[in-house]
């Protein structure tokens, strides 16, 4: 089969309504696909890889739980509580602080399942101290007050997961 006989089949295949066409004759062989995202594509003797198709995008909004990264060169240091990001509470007044998590986890009061709780409600706090841990990936990674106060309310229960930036207890 020459060139000009190649470009007149081409030409009828674009003209009708098929997709694929494979030939062999001896050792030519053919394959032209066509498709409405692709024009047609000919490769003699060579298998034709399947079209890839675009997908419109979902109208929902998809947050991944974490973003992969490179690995590091050297082990990381683990995170300070200082992520913890103060906010002002729901509430009206001002002097309501709400400790926010600074990443996606499980949310515990404690060190150990039978130790006493970092905080109580009614309990005093200094900047610095640990309210509470976050288990992310089997990190745990301790959660300090970045106000001083009084703890006024537990947002969440001990080993509830928890999203990035959820309040997890309020200090007056």
């Amino acid at each position: 089969m020459n060139f000009k006989e190649i470009q007149d089949l081409i030409k009828l295949i674009n003209k009708s309504n098929l997709s694929e066409f494979k030939m062999k004759e001896g050792e030519f062989e053919l394959s032209i696909r066509t498709d409405k995202y692709q024009r047609i594509r000919t490769q003699p003797g060579q298998p034709q890889p399947a079209p890839v198709i675009p997908v419109a995008s979902s109208p929902i909004p998809i947050q991944p739980a974490y973003q992969a990264s490179p690995a590091p060169e050297k082990a990381p240091e683990a995170p300070k509580a200082r992520e913890a990001a103060p906010a002002k509470a729901e509430s009206d007044d001002a002097h309501y602080i709400e400790v926010k998590s600074p990443m996606v986890g499980t949310f515990y009061r404690s060190a150990s399942p039978g130790s006493k709780p970092f905080v109580e409600i009614g309990q005093r706090v200094n900047v610095g101290d640990p309210v509470c841990i976050i288990e992310a990936m089997k990190m745990f990674n301790q959660i300090e007050a970045d106000h001083a106060g009084a703890v006024t309310r537990i947002l969440v229960e001990n080993g509830q997961p928890v999203e990035f930036d959820q309040p997890l207890l309020i200090i007056e």
